[in-house]
């Protein structure tokens, strides 16, 4: 097996699909990774170097529509190149004469301390890439005392989620235009004890060009029906959170009126902390903390859902100082190294989600994977904050980076 390097790094999986990307990307080796090919079978998640190296083990693992589904961006993918590739127009000051003996990643989030500034973002239905699915995640979270977010469409419900958890999960809510299923759906997660909901914004109901899962449907000979209720990928139907529910007027995940009224509405029906998923810009930041979310979430859902080329990173700081403290600013996409868990830090996050390296994982190796895909990036977290002279992550200020050269 190949360890996933260059260009490749940046395509979250693509160039392990060629035959699903109508692109030719190279895949040059960084210096001194020729000797490292190819690598001997990996059959542990200990022995796995890397969060790209899951990627390939997913790849194996996966049928091809499984794993383009969850590779997969809009149009040329190039947002979901992009959202990683920015993470390296950003480089580290590295600060020699401070006492780095102890190092504390702890960090206070919505009123609880997180031991790492690392969540676990939602991820559409994990069966899909493991037997146990979310359960293993909860588990793995709960190993590590991560919190967990879970999807609206996740092929598990929040009840047993919680109980594999057994701590904070928060709800990731795809609204809908119904407004009383989006009612049942927010009761739902309160009373299973979820701590949080987090409306998504960043998914409008026009039809996605998802091209490189299209290929990779082609190259599946499988027949849906092994895999999907009467040969139907509608989750928003058959997503456990819905059973028993009339889904007959919904459209889609997200209402087309995401005007101020409707936040107010549901800023009225959750009744603990509420967050708001997909703010790129600094006057969406400015909107939704003047009407009450308790938090922001920095994201383009990976680049599943638009080709603006615009990587959450880069978003970051317009987003963090329009929010100027007032509530947490949090970011996923792209994050594939300590080191990026750094620079988001830096830039102004208060936490930093993972989505497709914990599916990795989790294909790879069940809870085991999830586990080691945390570990890893705790880890070079750990690394890169001795080496930049921070001992906490109070120490890591926007001083702590500068925009290079490149960028």
């Amino acid at each position: 097996m190949q360890t996933p390097t260059g260009r490749r790094a940046f395509l979250g999986g693509l160039a392990l699909l060629p035959a699903l990307s109508a692109r030719a990307w190279s895949d040059t080796p960084g210096p001194g990774q020729s000797y490292l090919r190819p690598l001997p079978p990996v059959t542990n998640a200990s022995l796995v170097l890397d969060i790209l190296q899951f990627e390939a083990l997913a790849r194996e693992a996966l049928p091809p529509a499984h794993f383009g589904y969850i590779a997969t961006g809009v149009d040329d993918d190039r947002t979901v190149l992009r959202n990683h590739e920015a993470f390296s127009h950003y480089e580290i000051r590295s600060h020699r004469f401070v006492d780095v003996s102890h190092i504390d990643t702890t960090r206070p989030v919505l009123d609880l301390k997180w031991p790492t500034p690392v969540y676990l973002s939602a991820v559409s239905g994990q069966r899909a890439y493991h037997p146990e699915g979310e359960l293993a995640t909860a588990r793995a979270a709960a190993s590590r005392s991560m919190t967990m977010m879970l999807a609206t469409v996740s092929s598990t419900a929040i009840e047993p989620v919680m109980e594999a958890r057994g701590g904070p999960v928060w709800q990731q809510l795809y609204a809908t235009d119904d407004w009383s299923v989006t009612q049942a759906v927010v009761r739902r997660a309160e009373r299973a004890g979820c701590s949080a909901i987090v409306l998504t914004v960043d998914g409008r109901n026009a039809r996605r060009n998802n091209e490189t899962l299209a290929r990779a449907m082609l190259m599946d000979s499988r027949q849906c029906t092994e895999c999907h209720i009467n040969n139907s990928h509608d989750s928003l139907r058959k997503s456990p959170m819905y059973q028993g529910l009339d889904m007959s007027r919904v459209k889609g995940g997200v209402p087309e009126d995401l005007s101020p009224p409707y936040l107010d509405r549901l800023r009225s029906l959750v009744k603990g902390k509420l967050l708001v998923k997909g703010v790129m810009t600094g006057e969406d930041a400015e909107v939704a903390v003047a009407h009450g979310f308790d938090g922001l979430i920095v994201s383009n859902h990976g680049g599943r859902n638009e080709e603006t080329l615009r990587a959450t990173i880069d978003a970051l700081p317009e987003v963090a100082a329009a929010v100027n403290g007032r509530v947490p600013v949090l970011l996923d996409g792209g994050v594939r190294r300590g080191t990026d868990v750094f620079k988001a830090l830096a830039l102004g996050a208060t936490a930093v989600g993972i989505g497709r390296p914990q599916v990795w994982g989790l294909a790879a190796f069940g809870q085991g994977g999830v586990e080691a895909v945390i570990d890893i990036l705790n880890r070079e977290l750990v690394h890169i904050m001795r080496q930049a002279g921070t001992p906490s992550l109070a120490a890591i200020g926007r001083n702590s980076v500068v925009r290079g050269s490149g960028g």
